[in-house]
């Protein structure tokens, strides 16, 4: 399973950026599908999270009415749409896939199997 993250960039602030996350090779057990972001010197942090059958979002409190999660099934590709971009999110932003997710367990990155390298992003002030 292949996970490719695309669409990072340099913007400035206010500015919006859309994500793309392609799966591809072998067909998995898919529950849900997530991102997340590290910036240089810090934690992974959790970004967002969609629950691939029903549709049902999750967001992180910090970017929460300013970015949305989407996917298209039949192009086996999820979407991270970022609006109102600031400075501290700045990153490089990881897509990953589980295949089981506890409601309680969206956050935490280990709960997630498969993982794309990163796309950086960059909102300048």
């Amino acid at each position: 399973v292949q996970l490719q993250a695309s669409g990072g960039g340099l913007v400035q602030a206010g500015g919006s950026l859309r994500l793309s996350c392609a799966a591809s090779g072998r067909t998995f057990s898919r529950a849900a599908m997530g991102w997340f972001r590290q910036a240089p010197g810090k934690e992974r942090e959790y970004v967002a999270t969609m629950r691939w059958s029903s549709g049902l979002t999750y967001y992180a409190d910090s970017v929460k009415g300013r970015f949305t999660i989407s996917r298209d099934v039949a192009k086996n590709t999820k979407y991270l749409q970022m609006n109102s971009l600031k400075p501290e999110d700045t990153a490089v932003y990881y897509c990953a896939a589980a295949s089981s997710l506890g409601v309680n367990r969206i956050t935490i990155a280990t709960q997630y199997d498969y993982w794309g390298k990163g796309t950086q992003v960059t909102v300048s002030s």
